[in-house]
Formats: structure tokens, C-alpha cells, sequence
């Protein structure tokens, strides 16, 4: 979908981690890694906004964010779907029913656009403190800006995580978890209802290279990236960080019995 992912481990002299930041960059430059850059537009975006603040506001920081060099790619941090799940404001299933491009302020200088799309919701999962019913998305009209091109007037479905603004405006870009529903597994799409809310308490980290080890009892290692050398792959689709009642969490197996089984991938 038009996102680069890294080749390697997170560059680690960069402030935050990839579970992202709570406040933005406060170095002399723009950071340089995409780690660095998606950590700061997630603490950008998981924020809750004052009422003053609108999209068009975020709209502009990540336009003042992309780093030289970039081009016209989206990066973006990899991140489990658990995690994107437990890190967005709102998940829901949605199909398109039509798309329009739409200024991104009033102001007649600002020549920043948005793509708005309608949709259909069929079933939200998570959001309902802040919205009711989600009628309008907004995602930027440059890809660059990991604005999200989806397909509108058709049978498709979508999953969609994404950020409500303070005023009260739907926001989803690249870096957010956003798949056709058709691609995601039975675990996966049993987990949105439990397993994935319950458990945000467990902390997923991605392995480049080895070695590579957990840093903390409430932590499992994402090993996708590093086996099979694509995002989204095996564990991705079938296993669940879970949390045990001492604390602890380990990989779970979905759509079991009662006896649950679990994978030791301490040292992949």
C-alpha cells in the first residue's frame, strides 16, 4: 500500500521506541529514521486534542514532518496487529460507498487537500466512548503524507483503525492498521471482539536480527519479520500476546479448547 518498511533493527540513538512517543521531537531536526518519525506521529496522533484543534492541524504536521530524502514513500514503524488495535482510538468494519476530495481548511490560500470517504459501518469494535456512528473518514490526498487510497462503490470490506480528532472527525493514514477483511484470519478477526482489547497490557516487539530478546516479563517477540521476511505472516495471523495472571505474557494460539497452547520464542 505503498509504505517502506525497515531493512533492519530500529535505529536506537533516536528518542522513544517503536511503540511511539508521548510528546513530539524536541531535537534540532526533523528525525531521520522511520521509526523515529512514525513514534513522533503516533504521540502526535494518540493525544486527545483541545477543542481548538482540528484534523487540519495534523494534516500540516505530517506534511512538516516528512523528513528530506523520503520522496514521495510513507514510512512507517511495523507494529503487530494487536498493537495497532490497542494503540488506535477506533477500530471498526466499514465498506466505501464513495470518496471526494475536499479542502483541507477554508482558507482559500491553503492548498492542502484531504480525501474524505463515506462509508457504511458495519461493526466497531472499539470507539464507542467517542463516537456513535462513523459516517466520514479523512485520510491525506498525498501519499507521501501516508494518506490511504481505498476502494470506493464496491463489494469490498474494510478493517479500519484509525484516530478521532477533537473535533470529533475520523483520521486514518498508512502507518495505521487497515486491511480488507476478506485477508484476515479466523484468529484475527475473533480477537478484535476479546483478545486483542484485554491484552494491551503485554508489550510486542519486533525482531529484526538475532539475537534478539525480551526486555521485560510482560513481553513477546514478533518474529515475522525476522522468519519468514515479510510483515503479517504466520504469527501475525494466528497468535495472540497474552497476559497471565503473575504478570507475565506469552504467544497465544487462537481459536483453541479451553487448554490454551503457548509458544516459547524467547530466543528465535
Amino acid at each position: 500500500m505503498g509504505r517502506d518498511w525497515p531493512q533492519g533493527p530500529p535505529h536506537k540513538s533516536w528518542p522513544g521506541e517503536l511503540r511511539g512517543l508521548e510528546e513530539p521531537w524536541r531535537g534540532g531536526s526533523v528525525p531521520q529514521t522511520p521509526q523515529a518519525l512514525v513514534g513522533l506521529c503516533g504521540g502526535v496522533m494518540r493525544r486527545n486534542p483541545p477543542a481548538t484543534q482540528s484534523w487540519v492541524l495534523v494534516l500540516r504536521l505530517l506534511a512538516l514532518l516528512r523528513p528530506p530524502g523520503l520522496g514521495e514513500a510513507c514510512s512507517c514503524a511495523p507494529a503487530h496487529p494487536q498493537l495497532h488495535v490497542c494503540r488506535s482510538a477506533l477500530v471498526i468494519r466499514a465498506k466505501v460507498s464513495n470518496e471526494k476530495v475536499v479542502p483541507a481548511s477554508a482558507d482559500p490560500a491553503d492548498t492542502q487537500k484531504m480525501i474524505r470517504y463515506e462509508i457504511k459501518q458495519i461493526k466497531m469494535f472499539k470507539g464507542f466512548e467517542k463516537v456513535k456512528d462513523v459516517q466520514y473518514i479523512y485520510t491525506p490526498f498525498d501519499s507521501s503524507l501516508c494518506g490511504v487510497k481505498l476502494e470506493a462503490n464496491s463489494q469490498r470490506q474494510y478493517l479500519l483503525t484509525g484516530q478521532v480528532l477533537g473535533d470529533g472527525k475520523v483520521f486514518i493514514h498508512l502507518c495505521n492498521y487497515i486491511e480488507p477483511w476478506e485477508d484476515l484470519s479466523l484468529v484475527q478477526r475473533e480477537s478484535l471482539n476479546h483478545h486483542y482489547h484485554l491484552n494491551c497490557g503485554c508489550h510486542i516487539t519486533t525482531c529484526y536480527i538475532v539475537p534478539c530478546t525480551i526486555s521485560a516479563p510482560n513481553e513477546c517477540l514478533w518474529t515475522d519479520w525476522l522468519l519468514e521476511r515479510k510483515l503479517y505472516g504466520y504469527q501475525a495471523q494466528h497468535y495472540v500476546c497474552m497476559k497471565h495472571v503473575d504478570g507475565t505474557c506469552s504467544w497465544y494460539r487462537g481459536h483453541l479448547p479451553l487448554r490454551k497452547e503457548f509458544v516459547d520464542i524467547i530466543q528465535p
